[in-house]
Formats: C-alpha cells, structure tokens, sequence
C-alpha cells in the first residue's frame, strides 16, 4: 500500500541514471551497504517483535521486509523517490508495510507517539534541515523509543572529493578540508551535482541531546571480517571512517 504525499527536496534517484546505476549497485552489493552499513545498524536494534516500525528514506524497502521477518507489527515506510517506492511495492506484498512517497522532511506522523522505532539508513545527510527531522522523530516516538539511523561520515561529506591516488590508481590518502564549514557540498554520484549536507559529528548529536533524546550509541563500523577478507578493496574503509552510526532514546 502507497500513500502520495508533497515533496519539494532535491531527488536524484528518479534521475534515470542515478536511479538504474544506484539499483545495480544495491543488487550486486557492490556498495558498503551490505559489508559494513547493515549490518552494523542491524546489530543496534532492539527486539523488533511486535513493534511498530517508521523508516525514513526506505529505498526498496529491504529495511521494511527485515523487519517484518523479524517479528515488527507494521512498518511505515518513506521515500521521496517515486521510482524507489514504485520498485519496493513490486517487491512487497505485506498489508502491514505502508509505502509513502514523500520527503522525509515534509513527513510527520498523523499521530503522536506513534512508532516506536524510528530507522533510517544512509539518508539524513540529503536533508538540509536535520533539526526540524530530529524534532518530527522525537513527535512520533512513543517513550522508551529507539530512533537508530545512519549517515555518511562527515569525514567524507567535509571535502567529497575522494581519495587522492598516486599515478598507477593507488590511494594514498583521504583529504580533510572545511569540516567547520557546514552545509550544503555538491558531489558527484553516477551523476553531476548532487547535493548533500556536511555537518560535523558533533551537529548530529547535539540536536538529539537538546530534543530530549538519550545518546546511547556513536559507532564509526568497519567491514565484518568476512567481507574484508572476499573483497581485499575494502580495506581502504580502515584509512578513513565511511559511516556514522547514531542510536538515541526517547527518555521516560
């Protein structure tokens, strides 16, 4: 079941080639997605049995078909890319996960306290206002819930030019510029001029602090062992952190 909603943020991923490069990368598991960002994000949830899930920036909906394996009661599911949400529907066919095409900025739940768990994987770093999102969460959230997400690490968001690779390809190393200059950084990603948000470590905490969440969790994950030893490449991601991983508790 989809939902319609307003949007009006950037949304690269109903660019045709964004979309069809991004939708290779998910399916082949090239990306850090599989081998580091899941998994570690997976390991900090609590008992999803029973729980009513929000996940914002759902993509295909894996996130959503998880939880549900796992036991969730519902999950609620948002996305502003009509392509993504149009593929997740395709994927799904679970009454008890509601798609939405909408802008995770423009998202609020009808009701408060709604959800209690919020997630969000790798998404929070194409929203210009982070604040006004940890606000809407810390709304939607029963007390006692879990809002648990990841970001690209603003490491790699400060300066996003990549690695610096000696004449034969090799890396040699990770430039750090204007990491106190927050805002917008235009990167390019399958294609030209997208926008994403640099903000440091500490302008993802301390709006949770300030909303009234508990901090229970910063992780920087690495690739499971496993990966690392069946794709040799991924040893780069020890030389600098890819992901921030964040997980907060609505206090009682």
């Amino acid at each position: 079941m989809s939902i319609e909603r307003s949007h009006r943020p950037q949304n690269v991923y109903d660019d045709p080639v964004f979309f069809n490069g991004y939708k290779k990368l998910r399916q082949n598991d090239t990306g850090l997605n599989g081998a580091l960002e899941v998994p570690a994000l997976h390991a900090l949830l609590p008992n999803l049995s029973g729980k009513s899930i929000l996940d914002l920036g759902c993509g295909f909906g894996d996130f959503a078909r998880y939880a549900r394996g796992a036991g969730a009661h519902s999950v609620t599911a948002v996305d502003v890319s009509q392509k993504m949400i149009s593929e997740a529907e395709r994927l799904t066919e679970d009454d008890l996960i509601s798609y939405i095409h909408c802008s995770i900025e423009d998202f609020s739940p009808d009701e408060a306290e709604s959800f209690e768990i919020t997630t969000s994987s790798m998404a929070l770093h194409y929203i210009r206002d982070y604040p006004a999102v940890v606000s809407q969460v810390f709304l939607g959230l029963v007390p006692g819930g879990r809002f648990v997400f990841s970001v690209e690490h603003p490491a790699c968001t400060a300066n996003p030019i990549g690695w610096h690779r000696s004449s034969d390809g090799v890396p040699l190393h990770w430039p750090l510029d204007r990491y106190q200059d927050e805002g917008a950084r235009q990167t390019s990603w399958f294609v030209q001029d997208v926008t994403k948000y640099h903000r440091t470590v500490e302008s993802y905490v301390m709006p949770l602090l300030t909303q009234g969440f508990r901090l229970d969790y910063l992780g920087e994950p690495k690739p499971l062992p496993e990966f690392l030893e069946a794709r040799p490449e991924l040893s780069e991601t020890l030389r600098r952190p890819p992901v921030l991983l964040l997980s907060a508790t609505k206090q009682e």
